[in-house]
């Protein structure tokens, strides 16, 4: 795309402004591309490419079934230059017929980009999750719970767990309870368990009542996480789920302290997740483990009700 490398660069500036934890920005992805013109002749563009997940596949648990993901390059501009660039993605959909019911239009933007926040929700865009990171040392210890690493032969406790924790998002956020959720996450923690991926699990008298799921990531030259996070390795937070009888005593706070403290112990430079906004546990729990926003993710379900 010829119009790209200016635009990457002078985006690249504006993220640098926008937050310092925001790495540069790279070239976007092969699919099609979008482009506007502002009224001083300025051209915007975006890359747009649509995903279809099959019926056995996970990300049905956090997706709608068909995504089309915008990734815009607006280069320096602020919220006319996106307004643009939504209006002919809207004008683009419109020539792709009519949406399917289980569809979404998509798009990851920074969260301390206000301008282009009244412009996302302006064309009915919602921040339905955010990418949010911790960055610091490892916490002080407390041993007045027992926690210990999850292992295969936890995997019926795990899934328990981690299924009461989507079927709870599932009434507050993104995430989608599919008839086949069962069996998808049992397959994906089990495949994760036998991998000795790090996963803990915090027990009150020999009964396991919560559950951190992770994973340890690299961000480096090229792959997909360096895209959102600056170089290093990350401790990646995916699942976190507290039985409803145990939560507010605690147990959830202590659980990612250890969890912290031992992702800590591997190398990691911080620790990133996502979480809903719109739920009203985690958007309080995760600031008060030190987390921030650092990417938005915006949805808009179905497809065809982007403005």
């Amino acid at each position: 795309m010829t119009v790209s490398r200016g635009l990457v660069e002078a985006q690249s500036a504006r993220f640098a402004c926008l937050d310092p934890l925001l790495p540069a920005v790279t070239a976007p992805p092969e699919g099609d591309v979008v482009t506007a013109a502002l009224p001083d002749g300025t051209r915007v563009a975006g890359v747009l490419t649509r995903q279809v997940h099959d019926r056995r596949s996970a990300a049905r648990l956090w997706s709608a079934g068909e995504v089309w993901e915008l990734t815009p390059l607006v280069g320096g501009g602020g919220a006319a230059a996106m307004d643009a660039l939504l209006r002919a993605w809207r004008h683009r959909m419109d020539r792709v017929g009519p949406a399917e019911q289980d569809s979404a239009c998509v798009l990851t933007w920074p969260s301390r980009d206000a301008e282009a926040a009244r412009v996302l929700l302006d064309h009915g865009l919602v921040p339905l999750s955010v990418i949010a990171v911790r960055r610091s040392g490892p916490p002080p210890v407390d041993t007045s719970l027992t926690i210990r690493r999850a292992t295969p032969a936890d995997l019926d406790t795990v899934l328990a767990l981690a299924l009461a924790e989507l079927r709870y998002s599932a009434l507050v956020g993104s995430t989608v309870d599919r008839p086949e959720a069962a069996e998808l996450k049992r397959r994906t923690l089990a495949e994760r368990l036998a991998a000795g991926g790090p996963a803990w699990l915090a027990e009150r008298d020999g009964i396991a009542v919560a559950l951190a799921e992770c994973a340890v990531v690299v961000s480096e030259p090229g792959n997909w996480t360096s895209t959102r996070l600056p170089y290093g390795r990350w401790g990646y937070v995916n699942c976190v789920s507290v039985l409803p009888g145990a939560r507010g005593s605690g147990i959830g706070q202590r659980l990612m302290a250890h969890a912290h403290r031992e992702l800590h112990r591997l190398g990691t430079v911080g620790t990133y997740l996502y979480y809903n906004p719109p739920n009203p546990l985690s958007s309080v729990f995760w600031p008060r483990q030190g987390y921030r926003p650092l990417w938005t993710v915006w949805e808009v379900r179905p497809a065809g009700a982007l403005r």
